[in-house]
């Protein structure tokens, strides 16, 4: 599956990416087929249970996710860091978790002996590894390409079950982090399937607050570890209480569909972030249909800009009105 020409991904700028795939057979990837009456809800859970294996296993890590009726959400960060520190044999143990490798590497893993030129071959091989574990196309890939493969054997059909190509947006800065995983954790209530987060099924905002109610973070999410400060470890940078708190807001706003009315016991991380209310619920309902490849505040999108060669990007200005901070005298 080739990688999106408008939808650059770049480590330079951001580690930080928002991918979307969607079904393009009528009897939808996991909802209900109205003309036959058949049911395809189990086909969520394979597509939860199948994103779930590459934790651990590759260099991405999930920080929000949600598989709907006829497409699928997923914010990951690419931890690149993590990949470049692995051991040869920290490589192909990995890759074998997910694919058989080769003979060499199959020798390798069963400690036999390998001359030298045997071994300058496998490291060549695991290099492409490597860089695989870590890319989010050959994700994308392996995850739609298994998926289909379920799916068509299920319909006792074959042909194409995903659109060619996902689409990916590079999330810059904070603000648009926080707001591409709300909007992803919020897909099930502006569907209207649910009206709370605790009861949005197949999503990552159910599996930390189920978490987060023993005190705890789920072992497969990205975990959130506070404010950014120094030294700032590894993980998303808010609270999670105060996410909580911000997608709890959000969904009761939402399901109200009171768009002129705003609580006035607004979440902190608003005021951290320097977010007026009012445009984020306009983001919690708009966010997919009003950026492209490139999201966050201002100065971040031309930043990025230069790092690709971009003379341009689309979403420029509502990037400025909606995730920039406002200019104080």
């Amino acid at each position: 599956m080739g990688r999106p020409c408008k939808s650059p991904i770049s480590l330079e700028a951001t580690p930080y990416y928002h991918c979307v795939s969607r079904c393009v057979r009528r009897a939808f990837l996991c909802g209900r087929d109205e003309r036959t009456g058949r049911c395809f809800e189990h086909r969520r859970q394979w597509i939860e249970d199948r994103l779930l294996e590459f934790v651990g296993v590759s260099a991405l890590d999930f920080c929000a996710y949600a598989v709907m009726s006829n497409h699928y959400h997923v914010v990951l960060h690419i931890n690149a860091a993590q990949a470049e520190a692995w051991t040869l044999r920290e490589v192909v143990d990995r890759w074998h978790q997910l694919c058989k490798g080769s003979p060499l590497s199959q020798r390798f893993t069963r400690n036999e002996a390998l001359n030298p030129a045997e071994l300058v071959r496998l490291e060549e091989v695991a290099t492409e590894w490597r860089a695989r574990l870590m890319d989010i196309s050959w994700f994308m890939r392996m995850l739609n390409e298994s998926i289909a493969r379920q799916a068509n054997r299920e319909d006792g059909c074959t042909g194409r079950f995903w659109e060619g190509r996902f689409k990916s947006q590079a999330l810059l800065d904070e603000r648009a982090l926080a707001a591409y995983m709300a909007y992803v954790d919020l897909n099930p209530i502006r569907a209207k399937m649910t009206d709370r987060p605790e009861t949005s099924n197949h999503t990552s905002i159910q599996r930390r607050i189920s978490a987060a109610q023993d005190g705890k973070q789920p072992q497969k999410l990205f975990p959130f570890v506070g404010n950014p400060r120094k030294p700032m470890p590894i993980g998303l940078p808010f609270q999670l209480q105060d996410y909580l708190e911000l997608v709890d807001w959000s969904g009761r706003c939402l399901h109200e569909d009171k768009r002129g009315a705003i609580n006035e016991q607004l979440p902190p991380i608003l005021e951290r972030l320097q977010i007026d209310p009012r445009h984020w619920l306009y983001l919690s309902r708009n966010l997919e249909s009003r950026f492209t490849s490139l999201v966050g505040a201002a100065h971040s999108v031309r930043n990025a800009c230069q790092q690709l060669g971009k003379r341009w990007a689309q979403g420029i200005r509502d990037c400025e009105r909606y995730l920039s901070p406002p200019i104080t005298s």
